[in-house]
Formats: C-alpha cells, structure tokens, sequence
C-alpha cells in the first residue's frame, strides 16, 4: 500500500499484519482520487474518515492537502497504528478517534465537506450510516459521502444519491448534499 499523490506521494503503508482490516486497493483508491480530484478542492476539505482501518485514505487526503482530517475506527490497534504513522509521516492535520463510527455519527457536532466510509462487508448497517450523516446534517452544503460497500447493495434510490462506480470488487456509492 502506498499514498499516489501529494506531498508524500510514494510513501508506503506497512500496517501490522495482524490489524483485522480489509484496505482499499491502491487501484481502487487512485480511481477514486481522481474522481474527488474533479468534485472538491482538497485545499479546503475538511474531512471524515470513518472504519479508517489502516488510515490509506486519511493519510491520501492529508498528502493532497487537506488542512482537517478526522479518522475513526473503533478498534484500539488500528487507532495506535494510524496516530504511528501519522506522527512518522508528520501529519500533524490528522486528529484520530478510537470509538465505534455509529457512536461518533451520533454525537458529532462538526459537519465535513467530505465523508469517506469504509465499513466491515459483512455488516448489514449501511443505511445507518446514510441515515446518521444525513439526518445530523454532518456534510456541509455541497459536502460529499462516499460509501465503499459490495456489489450486493444499491443505493441508487436514495435522496442525494449521484453515481455508483465499481472497480473490481469493490463499489463507491456518491452521495452529495444539497448545495441551498
């Protein structure tokens, strides 16, 4: 695992082998990115990372330049490993929480230009998380979500819904807040 671009472009990600995560492959994510690169300016993202597992995606828009970057997962090892390699890459923008992502949803008081989520496949929850951004209005005017998640789930007829893309196994829905 590496970050594609920025001011650490190159760098790797050499999460423990032992970290329960399941990571965005590197061709998934740079797709992704060059997606994002067209929808928002990374320069003023404030953004929310949420199931960060070994924090790629955090460490991605950190390196693009976003000047906020919140990343949450709710399993102590991944939490110490991203806080580790955010302090070896001097990430110092990178606020990270250990806590489980519904609890934060539901508590949050911030809202984000920008939310990644990255849930476990096998939980059944992703509606949840779409109601719990929504519903607390955690995307700013124009704010975007976008939820990984398998094949099996379409999201297609929910508000705010924008586009679904799949590269290979894995599937970004895009979600934007209203901009009024």
């Amino acid at each position: 695992m590496r970050i594609i671009a920025g001011s650490h472009k190159r760098r790797l990600i050499n999460p423990p082998k032992s970290l329960p995560v399941r990571p965005t492959t590197d061709m998934a994510k740079e797709s992704l990115f060059n997606i994002l690169h067209n929808l928002i300016d990374f320069e003023n993202t404030q953004a929310l990372d949420l199931f960060s597992g070994t924090g790629s995606i955090a460490f991605e828009l950190i390196s693009r330049g976003c000047p906020s970057v919140v990343a949450v997962d709710q399993n102590k090892y991944c939490a110490d490993w991203i806080r580790k390699a955010a302090g070896n890459f001097e990430m110092k923008n990178l606020k990270v929480v250990a806590a489980d992502s519904f609890r934060f949803l539901s508590r949050s008081q911030d809202a984000y230009n920008l939310i990644f989520a990255d849930p476990p496949y096998n939980l059944d929850r992703y509606d949840e998380i779409y109601s719990l951004i929504f519903t607390n209005n955690l995307l700013k005017k124009g704010g975007w979500l976008i939820l990984e998640h398998p094949a099996s789930f379409d999201f297609s007829q929910k508000d705010f819904f924008v586009e679904h893309r799949h590269y290979g196994k894995v599937n970004f829905s895009f979600f934007q807040a209203p901009s009024a």
